[in-house]
């Protein structure tokens, strides 16, 4: 969920199906050109990427729904609270328990949309998702997976394998 600032200083946030890590320190946004988040992430260069848990899978619906352009207060309605980031010109979503906070790196033309890329300049995590080595532990995390073939939301968390490993059998 794409976190920024209103002109007003209100918090903008919306749900953002498309994109992700595409770099070591950079992922990338992909948004229609119309959204209100569009223009403030040019305007203030900066943005916040926020992962909701399964405990606030209504509010992060909720934010796919309404469109600031249409209902300016949508933050607001959920409830949920926000701070100032330290870092970048964004808010950070408290509730949340995982969020990148990003500079914007490049804007890419594609289509009639954008293709925001942005630096990863830091990751706040909620204590109670980190491991016994401070790392984000994905069970902990309780992250929320979009399905773009039945419009559904799915829970993750089963650890099926291990990466550079599982395959070896193959080598």
């Amino acid at each position: 969920y794409d976190v920024d600032y209103n002109d007003d200083g209100t918090v903008d946030v919306m749900n953002m199906a498309w994109g992700g890590i595409c770099e070591a320190d950079k992922v990338a946004l992909n948004l229609d050109g119309g959204h209100r988040t569009t223009e403030n992430i040019r305007r203030r260069r900066a943005f916040t990427l926020s992962l909701p848990d399964v405990s606030h899978i209504a509010e992060a619906d909720y934010f796919g729904i309404a469109s600031a352009n249409d209902v300016p207060d949508k933050f607001e309605r959920t409830g949920l609270t926000a701070e100032r980031s330290s870092r970048v010109d964004a808010p950070v979503v408290r509730e949340f328990p995982l969020t990148l906070e990003c500079t914007l790196h490049e804007e890419q033309k594609v289509g009639n949309d954008v293709r925001f890329v942005g630096r990863i300049v830091n990751v706040l995590a909620n204590e109670r998702i980190l491991d016994d080595k401070g790392n984000v532990d994905p069970v902990k995390l309780d992250p929320v997976m979009y399905d773009t073939f039945q419009s559904g939301y799915y829970a993750l968390g089963r650890k099926v394998g291990q990466a550079w490993d599982t395959g070896e059998k193959y080598n």
